[in-house]
Protein backbone atom coordinates (compact mmCIF):
# COMPACT_ATOMS: atom_id res chain seq x y z
CA UNK A 1 0.00 0.00 0.00
CA UNK A 2 1.41 3.36 -1.55
CA UNK A 3 0.64 6.43 1.47
CA UNK A 4 -0.27 9.42 -0.54
CA UNK A 5 2.31 12.20 0.73
CA UNK A 6 -0.29 14.18 2.16
CA UNK A 7 -0.65 11.61 4.78
CA UNK A 8 2.58 12.06 5.66
CA UNK A 9 2.48 15.41 6.35
CA UNK A 10 -0.95 15.49 8.10
CA UNK A 11 1.08 12.73 10.75
CA UNK A 12 3.91 15.20 11.08
CA UNK A 13 1.33 18.05 11.79
CA UNK A 14 -0.38 16.32 14.19
CA UNK A 15 2.69 15.12 15.95
CA UNK A 16 4.21 18.48 15.95
CA UNK A 17 0.60 19.85 17.43
CA UNK A 18 0.25 17.44 19.85
CA UNK A 19 3.65 18.14 21.01
CA UNK A 20 3.08 21.88 21.29
CA UNK A 21 -0.41 21.29 22.86
CA UNK A 22 0.86 19.37 25.86
CA UNK A 23 4.35 20.80 26.58
CA UNK A 24 2.95 24.28 25.77
CA UNK A 25 -0.99 24.94 25.89
CA UNK A 26 -1.23 26.35 22.59
CA UNK A 27 -1.44 25.30 18.61
CA UNK A 28 1.01 27.84 17.43
CA UNK A 29 -0.55 29.68 14.14
CA UNK A 30 2.71 29.27 12.34
CA UNK A 31 2.13 25.79 11.89
CA UNK A 32 -1.63 25.87 11.51
CA UNK A 33 -1.24 27.91 8.71
CA UNK A 34 1.90 26.29 7.17
CA UNK A 35 0.44 22.99 7.04
CA UNK A 36 -2.86 24.39 5.74
CA UNK A 37 -0.91 25.50 2.96
CA UNK A 38 1.02 22.50 2.61
CA UNK A 39 -2.43 20.46 2.01
CA UNK A 40 -4.00 22.72 -0.60
CA UNK A 41 -0.73 22.85 -2.53
CA UNK A 42 -0.13 19.00 -2.33
CA UNK A 43 -3.49 17.91 -3.47
CA UNK A 44 -3.69 20.84 -5.96
CA UNK A 45 -1.11 19.37 -7.63
CA UNK A 46 -1.74 15.79 -7.40
CA UNK A 47 -5.29 16.23 -8.52
CA UNK A 48 -5.60 19.73 -10.10
CA UNK A 49 -9.11 21.39 -9.73
CA UNK A 50 -10.97 17.82 -7.93
CA UNK A 51 -7.89 17.83 -5.70
CA UNK A 52 -8.11 21.68 -4.61
CA UNK A 53 -11.89 21.35 -4.15
CA UNK A 54 -11.06 18.37 -1.79
CA UNK A 55 -8.77 20.33 0.58
CA UNK A 56 -9.82 23.48 0.32
CA UNK A 57 -13.77 21.76 1.28
CA UNK A 58 -12.47 19.44 4.08
CA UNK A 59 -11.28 22.98 5.62
CA UNK A 60 -13.70 24.50 5.20
CA UNK A 61 -16.30 21.97 6.09
CA UNK A 62 -14.04 21.55 9.38
CA UNK A 63 -13.94 25.41 9.94
CA UNK A 64 -17.72 25.25 10.15
CA UNK A 65 -17.99 22.57 12.20
CA UNK A 66 -15.32 23.76 15.14
CA UNK A 67 -16.69 26.82 14.90
CA UNK A 68 -19.72 25.94 16.13
CA UNK A 69 -18.06 23.80 18.63
CA UNK A 70 -16.42 27.11 19.55
CA UNK A 71 -19.51 29.46 20.06
CA UNK A 72 -20.72 26.95 22.42
CA UNK A 73 -17.38 26.93 24.68
CA UNK A 74 -16.81 23.35 23.65
CA UNK A 75 -13.54 23.64 22.78
CA UNK A 76 -10.67 26.67 22.18
CA UNK A 77 -10.02 28.84 18.60
CA UNK A 78 -6.81 26.67 18.94
CA UNK A 79 -8.87 23.37 17.97
CA UNK A 80 -11.12 25.42 14.86
CA UNK A 81 -7.63 26.45 13.19
CA UNK A 82 -6.09 22.82 13.71
CA UNK A 83 -9.22 21.18 12.07
CA UNK A 84 -8.60 23.62 9.04
CA UNK A 85 -5.57 22.34 8.53
CA UNK A 86 -6.39 19.06 9.47
CA UNK A 87 -9.31 19.23 6.72
CA UNK A 88 -6.76 20.74 4.39
CA UNK A 89 -4.49 18.15 4.26
CA UNK A 90 -6.81 14.84 4.48
CA UNK A 91 -9.67 16.05 2.44
CA UNK A 92 -13.58 16.17 3.30
CA UNK A 93 -14.02 12.85 4.43
CA UNK A 94 -10.81 12.06 6.74
CA UNK A 95 -11.47 15.36 8.11
CA UNK A 96 -15.37 14.26 8.85
CA UNK A 97 -14.47 11.23 10.59
CA UNK A 98 -11.33 12.28 12.55
CA UNK A 99 -13.86 15.55 14.19
CA UNK A 100 -16.02 11.94 15.34
CA UNK A 101 -13.76 9.82 16.50
CA UNK A 102 -11.88 12.86 18.21
CA UNK A 103 -14.96 13.86 19.58
CA UNK A 104 -16.20 10.46 20.84
CA UNK A 105 -12.02 10.05 22.03
CA UNK A 106 -12.82 13.32 24.07
CA UNK A 107 -15.59 12.16 25.88
CA UNK A 108 -13.91 9.14 26.89
CA UNK A 109 -11.25 10.82 28.24
CA UNK A 110 -13.32 13.26 30.37
CA UNK A 111 -15.22 10.80 31.32
CA UNK A 112 -11.90 8.38 32.66
CA UNK A 113 -10.46 11.97 34.18
CA UNK A 114 -13.90 12.92 36.65
CA UNK A 115 -13.98 8.89 37.67
CA UNK A 116 -10.13 9.18 38.19
CA UNK A 117 -9.99 12.20 39.93
CA UNK A 118 -12.96 11.35 42.60
CA UNK A 119 -14.67 14.33 41.61
CA UNK A 120 -17.23 12.83 38.77
CA UNK A 121 -20.81 13.25 41.19
CA UNK A 122 -19.87 16.57 41.97
CA UNK A 123 -19.05 17.59 38.88
CA UNK A 124 -21.70 16.07 37.40
CA UNK A 125 -24.22 17.47 39.69
CA UNK A 126 -22.75 21.48 39.77
CA UNK A 127 -22.80 20.30 35.48
CA UNK A 128 -26.44 19.96 35.95
CA UNK A 129 -27.47 22.72 38.00
CA UNK A 130 -25.90 25.15 36.08
CA UNK A 131 -27.24 23.53 33.05
CA UNK A 132 -30.61 24.17 34.63
CA UNK A 133 -29.59 27.54 35.79
CA UNK A 134 -28.47 28.68 31.80
CA UNK A 135 -32.39 26.96 30.30
CA UNK A 136 -33.97 29.17 32.96
CA UNK A 137 -32.44 32.31 32.05
CA UNK A 138 -31.75 31.61 28.95
CA UNK A 139 -28.14 32.64 28.82
CA UNK A 140 -25.24 30.79 28.60
CA UNK A 141 -23.31 32.76 31.32
CA UNK A 142 -24.31 29.92 33.99
CA UNK A 143 -22.48 27.34 31.64
CA UNK A 144 -19.57 29.37 30.75
CA UNK A 145 -19.50 30.74 34.54
CA UNK A 146 -18.98 26.92 35.16
CA UNK A 147 -16.52 26.04 32.75
CA UNK A 148 -14.20 29.17 33.53
CA UNK A 149 -14.61 28.35 37.51
CA UNK A 150 -15.14 24.91 38.26
CA UNK A 151 -15.00 22.38 35.02
CA UNK A 152 -11.97 20.90 34.05
CA UNK A 153 -10.00 20.98 31.01
CA UNK A 154 -7.16 18.80 28.67
CA UNK A 155 -5.90 19.60 25.73
CA UNK A 156 -7.76 18.33 23.06
CA UNK A 157 -4.73 16.95 21.14
CA UNK A 158 -5.46 14.28 23.42
CA UNK A 159 -8.40 13.28 21.76
CA UNK A 160 -7.44 14.61 17.93
CA UNK A 161 -4.24 12.37 18.15
CA UNK A 162 -6.15 8.80 18.42
CA UNK A 163 -9.00 10.52 16.52
CA UNK A 164 -6.84 10.98 12.86
CA UNK A 165 -5.04 7.71 14.11
CA UNK A 166 -8.42 5.43 14.29
CA UNK A 167 -9.66 7.60 11.21
CA UNK A 168 -6.45 6.77 9.29
CA UNK A 169 -6.79 3.03 10.31
CA UNK A 170 -10.39 2.03 9.21
CA UNK A 171 -10.21 4.30 5.96
CA UNK A 172 -6.99 2.97 4.55
CA UNK A 173 -5.98 -0.10 6.84
CA UNK A 174 -9.17 -2.00 6.96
Amino acid sequence: MSLPIYFIFLFIFITLAFIYDITKGIIPNWLNVTFALIGVVTHTLMSGLNGFVQSFGGGLICLIIMLILYVIKAIGAGDVKLFFAIGCLSGILFSLYAIMYSVIFAGIFGIIYLLFTRTFLIQMSLAALHMKESIQKKSLSSMEDFKNKVGNRFPFMVAVLPGVIVTFYYMHIV
